[in-house]
């Protein structure tokens, strides 16, 4: 009887580990360009809705400015994964040896961008900037910094690239005079497009080269992925669940209002007309090399990465 009982408390302590490792869930910490863009959304939105959780994973998400603060949390291993770095920015990081790789589409093309000034502002375009004209970007290595290059070379202009951080604080700057000329990513700003407040001057499809690229991208940290491919696996799998559920579910949008307290309205103006389902495919990447060009171009790299070199960069799993 002893023995009867012991085994069968060992078989019910042995059942009770198996049912915490079956519900045991990994944790994924990930650092996201510019809380509240209906691109950069998708995690925020997945790991709210539990579809995260349905492929045992846990979110952990801490915001950034862009670009660069992403790439820097991503390299320094404070975060295992990056979401919306500029293509160009990775690939710089990545010539000079930093551990990471792309895993991931963020968007395709670049016409979610604007650019934009104050309502009283005399510039209609982007073509009439002077050497005076201040232009903002978000961070070093952004796909709004590598635009705005774009926009100086393809007009021959000699404005002032300058670095705001995010749309609020670029609004900010902008309404207060500090730049001329701020940037934007839908939803932000439509609110005071409708207002009057400010007008559009330039769409980053402007830089005709951007329109079919992959310009921005998902990463990883490279020793994290290497330790543990099928979690990132996973991951780009519930991404993708996340990005159908934001296009498919009435509920979405009520996910992104609570936390980016935008309303649905401006949602499904930046959904219809800034950010087509497509370009938001995770599995999607698109032009690398008109993406090397342009970076060459623009003094992002110094050459084409080798065929073996894109190989290792770029790792995104099997669509399942």
């Amino acid at each position: 009887m002893r023995r009867s009982t012991y085994f069968s408390a060992t078989l019910a302590v042995l059942a009770s580990f198996a049912i915490r490792a079956a519900h045991a869930e990994d944790l994924l910490k990930l650092a996201v360009g510019q809380r509240g863009n209906w691109e950069t959304a998708i995690a925020e939105i997945g790991e709210r809705a539990g579809l995260f959780k349905k492929h045992g994973l846990t979110l952990e998400i801490t915001y950034t400015k862009g670009a660069g603060e992403t790439i820097q949390a991503v390299v320094a291993g404070a975060t295992d994964i990056g979401v919306g770095v500029g293509t160009s920015g990775a690939m710089a990081a990545f010539a000079k040896g930093a551990p990471l790789r792309v895993i991931g589409n963020a968007t395709v093309g670049s016409n979610d961008l604007f650019w934009y000034v104050r309502a009283d502002n005399p510039l209609k375009s982007i073509k009439e900037a002077t050497e005076s004209t201040t232009i903002a970007y978000s961070t070093a290595g952004s796909s709004t910094d590598l635009l705005v290059l774009g926009f100086l070379k393809t007009y021959s202009l000699k404005a002032k690239p300058t670095k705001t951080g995010s749309p609020p604080a670029t609004l900010t700057a902008v309404m207060s005079g500090q730049v001329d000329v701020g940037w934007a990513a839908p939803p932000f700003g439509l609110k005071e497009i409708e207002e009057g407040k400010i007008r559009i001057i330039a769409r980053g499809s402007e830089v005709v080269s951007t329109r079919d690229q992959t310009v921005r991208t998902v990463i990883a940290n490279a020793t994290r992925l290497k330790a543990n491919p099928e979690q990132f696996k996973r991951f780009m799998t519930a991404y993708a669940e996340s990005l159908d559920y934001m296009y498919a579910n009435p509920e979405a949008l009520k996910i992104y209002q609570d936390f980016s307290e935008i309303e649905p309205a401006c949602a499904r103006v930046a959904m219809t007309e800034f950010y087509p389902k497509e370009a938001l495919d995770p599995y999607r990447i698109s032009d690398l090399d008109s993406v090397m060009e342009d970076a060459i171009a623009l003094k992002f790299l110094q050459a084409k990465l080798k065929p073996d070199e894109l190989k290792e960069l770029i790792q995104v799993p099997d669509k399942n």
